[in-house]
């Protein structure tokens, strides 16, 4: 059985305003979605993790499998008109949000494209959804709001106008996070700031947790 529907993928229209993005419901297959979502690692708290830091279940391990495989390396690639075939993929996984995530930005310079997946269960709140911006100063001023439901894909191509966003939020969010980046030398940076960050937390406990990236 195949987990996600590339098909629903290829036939979904790329989008120009205000960057190059493509929205896709229902991408993860109906009858692994559920599983999908219970299988959800647990995650020490807010901010982003790397997938190699986790205790992942064998249906999660099987999403991650699926994200950083070449069937959707070439169906993206196909959709952005990128060649991606050289280049490293990187995995976070997010499960909470501080009420200080969402704030705007492009995402970094050493990222090509980013996949976000959504995994929660219901969303009837207005907060916590993306917004897809026309410039870094308004939170209203979008192209369009993805509601983060499960099985709900949003990918778009990194570059200086791709801000986005979304209202504070605090609690359960859960998401996973794929991208493909510039080099291998950005995967063992962000490792190793994870590894860094953890140890910090360690020492720590009681000071809040130092920030590794809000995307």
């Amino acid at each position: 059985m195949t987990l996600l529907d590339l098909d629903r993928l290829r036939g979904a229209p790329l989008c120009r305003d205000p960057f190059d993005f493509v929205v896709v419901e229902n991408f993860v297959d109906r009858d692994a979605l559920s599983p999908l979502v219970a299988d959800f690692p647990s995650v020490p708290g807010h901010g982003s993790f790397p997938v190699e830091s986790l205790v992942c279940g064998a249906v999660f391990s099987r999403l991650v499998a699926a994200l950083t495989g070449p069937a959707l390396r070439s169906a993206v690639g196909e959709k952005f008109g990128l060649d991606l075939d050289s280049r490293p993929t990187m995995v976070t996984v997010r499960g909470r949000s501080d009420g200080k995530d969402g704030r705007i930005h492009t995402d970094s310079e050493s990222k090509i494209i980013t996949l976000l997946l959504y995994l929660n269960h219901a969303w009837d709140r207005p907060e916590g959804r993306l917004r897809l911006l026309r410039g870094s100063d308004n939170i209203d001023d979008y192209a369009r709001e993805v509601v983060p439901l499960a099985g709900t894909m949003l990918a778009f191509r990194r570059s200086a106008r791709s801000f986005h966003g979304h209202r504070p939020h605090v609690g359960e969010r859960r998401m996973v996070q794929l991208n493909w980046v510039t080099e291998p030398a950005v995967v063992r940076r962000e490792l190793n700031r994870h590894r860094w960050s953890a140890r910090w937390k360690a020492l720590n406990p009681f000071a809040p947790h130092p920030r590794v990236g809000v995307a």
